[in-house]
């Protein structure tokens, strides 16, 4: 298993990325970190890889963010200071320049692939969608604590503050309409745009490499299918989120053609 790859590559012009579902980190690594196992896990993105699965395409990482982060900008990828981090001592001591070199070149094996992999699909089908999916916690004061303000922590935060919102209104707001429409357990889902997060570096980059063929949806689920602090899933309410996912496909793909 490679640090990411392609975990399907199948017919049609949707592609699912899981940047931050990785856990794993280097050998060489181990020895180096200050925060605790659980410590990453906790901010990292556990299971997204398996939502991915909605898409006939994917592109899934298998290592922690705490070796390189591929959602960010290549100069702040690699978390050296507690502030590049939410405050966290990720490291003992200052990384060795060789260390973060050699993490820096999995982020660009990861760009590479993920420009290879889109450039082959806006060939083959004209335009494409990219579902960008992440988790984000929602109970910072602990266990045991109240969870953050719903009002300005939605279920779902879609982030579009990385396109050209104008260009493809009509496939974003068919996502929000059938993600809302669906039965969500006997309900609605808590689903708005740009409330906690706007979009980050991949949604960026093929925003700029592929300006007039791709659109990237920054999805961002609020970690209310788990135990943020145990890592421990609800696996009816995960696969809920999953189908809901799923239901946005055949709309958004009608509205891309």
């Amino acid at each position: 298993m490679t640090r990411s790859e392609p975990g399907l590559r199948g017919e049609g012009p949707l592609i699912a990325v899981a940047v931050h579902n990785g856990h794993a980190i280097r050998d060489e690594l181990a020895g180096l970190f200050a925060l605790s196992e659980d410590g990453r896990l906790r901010e990292e993105d556990p299971y997204t890889g398996e939502w991915a699965e909605v898409a006939p395409t994917s592109i899934v990482a298998h290592h922690s963010r705490f070796e390189v982060d591929l959602n960010r900008p290549r100069d702040k990828a690699v978390y050296r200071r507690p502030e590049d981090a939410w405050g966290l001592p990720v490291w003992k001591e200052e990384l060795p320049t060789a260390v973060v070199e050699r993490s820096l070149a999995e982020y660009d094996h990861f760009y590479d692939l993920a420009r290879e992999t889109l450039s082959a699909i806006a060939r083959r089908w004209g335009r494409f969608v990219v579902f960008d999916l992440h988790t984000y916690n929602h109970r910072q004061d602990g266990p045991d604590g109240p969870p953050a303000d719903p009002d300005m922590n939605p279920e779902l935060n879609l982030g579009t503050g990385t396109m050209d919102r104008t260009r493809w209104a009509p496939v974003v707001d068919r996502f929000l309409h059938d993600l809302r429409a669906f039965d969500f357990r006997g309900r609605s889902l808590d689903v708005r745009e740009n409330v906690k997060f706007r979009g980050g570096r991949f949604s960026r980059f093929v925003h700029e490499e592929f300006p007039d063929t791709g659109v990237s949806l920054a999805i961002e689920f609020k970690k209310t299918f788990m135990d943020e602090w145990t890592g421990e899933r609800d696996r009816a309410h995960f696969d809920a989120l999953k189908a809901a996912l799923a239901s946005t496909v055949p709309g958004v793909l009608a509205t891309l053609k």
